[in-house]
C-alpha cells in the first residue's frame, strides 16, 4: 500500500461540496478557491470527455488546490467483507430489480409520463474518469456511493493524489481506512442531496455529522464533516468535535457562480416546500424539498440506482425547462433556508470559523 497523502492545504478549514448535475462547475471551484476555500468538480453523470475540459478551465484559471468527486459504481466498489461471488445470485437479483423498474415505469404512464426502462449500469464511466483524474494529477479525489478498491486508492496515490471516501456509518468508514483513504467526508442525515451509503438499498441512518464525528475518530483518519453547514459557529462546532474542516454545498446554490438551474433556485425560495430524504427521482436516498413528484412518487420508487434515475432524467429536464419546480429535483440540505444570492467568497467568509 502507498505512502498516504495529505489533504490540500487551504488557509480556511472550508470545502465546497461536489453537487452533480450542475451547480459544481469551474466558476464555483474557482471562486472558492480564490476564497481560501477548497472547490471540487463533480463528475457525477459528465462524460469523461466534459471532466476533461473542466479539470483543464480549473487549471488555467485556479492558482491552488481542488478536487474531483466521482461516483462509484456498485460493480467496482469494495469491501472489507469478502463476498464469493459465486454465492451471490446477480441473476436473479438483475431480474427482480427489471421487475421493480417495469412496475415504477407503468405507474410513470398512469400519470401521463411515458419512459422506458434503461438497460444495464453503465457504471458512469468509472474507469475512464479514473484515468482522467489520474492524468491531470488532481490534488484531491473524492468518492461517493462506494469505497474504491485498494488497488485504485494505491494508483492515485503514486500520482500524487489525495484519496477522500464519504461515508455514514462506522463500517464504512473503516472499510474506507483499510483501503488506503486518506480523509474521510463524514456525511449527517442534515446533508442535501444523495446520501452517501454505500449500498443504493440501505436504509440510511438518521445521525448528524455531530454524532457520528466521535464514533470516527478511533479510526484514526482525519475527518470532513458533512451536513447542514450553514453559519460559521456549525463549522466551530464541527471542529471542536474532531473535524480538520467542514464540507458545505447547500450554503452555494444561490451563489452567484454556481451553476444551479434557474428551476432549483426558483425551488429553493418557494415556502410551500419542506425537506425531506425521498428515492422518488433516482432509487437512491436523497435530501430535497418535498414537491409534487415527491409527493406522487415516494413510496413507490424502487432502490435501483441508477435505473430509477435514468427513467426519470427526462422527465426532469423537460420539467427544468419549463420552470416546473414540482417536476424537478429540488436537491437541498435541511438548512436550506439560509441559503442565500451572494458571491461565493462572500459565503466562504461567512462560514469561516
Amino acid at each position: 500500500m502507498a505512502a498516504a497523502i495529505d489533504m490540500p492545504v487551504t488557509s480556511r478549514p472550508i470545502v465546497v461540496a461536489p453537487m452533480a448535475g450542475g451547480p459544481s462547475g469551474p466558476d464555483l471551484v474557482v471562486a472558492a478557491g480564490g476564497a481560501g476555500a477548497l472547490g471540487m468538480l463533480a463528475a457525477g453523470y459528465k462524460r469523461p470527455a466534459d471532466v476533461v475540459a473542466e479539470i483543464a478551465e480549473v487549471q488555467e484559471r485556479l492558482d491552488g488546490p481542488f478536487g474531483v468527486n466521482v461516483f462509484v459504481p456498485a460493480a467496482a466498489a469494495w469491501s472489507r467483507q469478502r463476498v464469493d461471488p459465486a454465492s451471490t445470485d446477480t441473476e436473479a437479483r438483475l431480474q427482480a430489480d427489471r421487475v421493480a423498474l417495469e412496475a415504477f415505469r407503468d405507474l410513470l404512464a398512469q400519470n401521463g409520463a411515458h419512459v422506458s426502462v434503461p438497460g444495464l449500469d453503465t457504471g458512469d464511466h468509472y474507469e475512464d474518469k479514473l484515468d482522467v483524474v489520474e492524468a491531470a494529477r488532481v490534488p484531491l479525489v473524492s468518492f461517493t456511493f462506494g469505497c474504491p478498491h485498494p488497488e485504485i486508492v494505491d494508483r492515485l496515490h503514486a500520482s500524487g493524489i489525495c484519496v477522500a471516501v464519504t461515508v455514514t456509518t462506522t463500517e464504512e468508514a473503516r472499510t474506507s481506512a483499510e483501503a488506503g483513504a486518506d480523509i474521510l467526508v463524514v456525511q449527517g442525515y442534515e446533508a442535501g442531496g444523495h446520501r452517501g451509503t454505500h449500498r443504493a438499498a440501505a436504509t440510511p441512518n438518521q445521525l448528524d455529522h455531530l454524532a457520528l464525528l466521535p464514533m470516527l475518530t478511533d479510526v484514526g483518519l482525519p475527518l470532513v464533516a458533512a451536513g447542514g453547514i450553514t453559519t460559521s459557529g456549525d463549522t466551530r462546532r464541527a471542529l471542536a468535535s474532531g473535524a480538520v474542516a467542514v464540507q458545505a454545498g447547500t450554503a452555494f446554490l444561490l451563489s452567484d457562480e454556481a451553476g444551479t438551474s434557474a428551476a432549483h433556485r426558483m425551488g429553493l425560495t418557494d415556502p410551500r416546500l419542506g425537506s425531506c430524504v425521498t428515492r422518488a427521482f433516482t432509487g437512491r436516498p436523497a435530501r430535497g424539498l418535498r414537491n409534487g413528484f415527491v409527493e406522487r412518487y415516494d413510496e413507490y420508487a424502487p432502490a435501483v440506482y441508477p435505473g430509477v434515475d435514468t427513467m426519470t432524467k427526462p422527465l426532469r429536464a423537460e420539467a427544468a425547462r419549463q420552470g416546473d419546480i414540482d417536476g424537478i429535483s429540488v436537491w437541498a440540505g435541511a438548512g436550506w433556508r439560509a441559503a442565500r444570492e451572494a458571491p461565493a467568497a462572500e459565503i466562504v467568509e461567512a462560514l469561516a470559523p
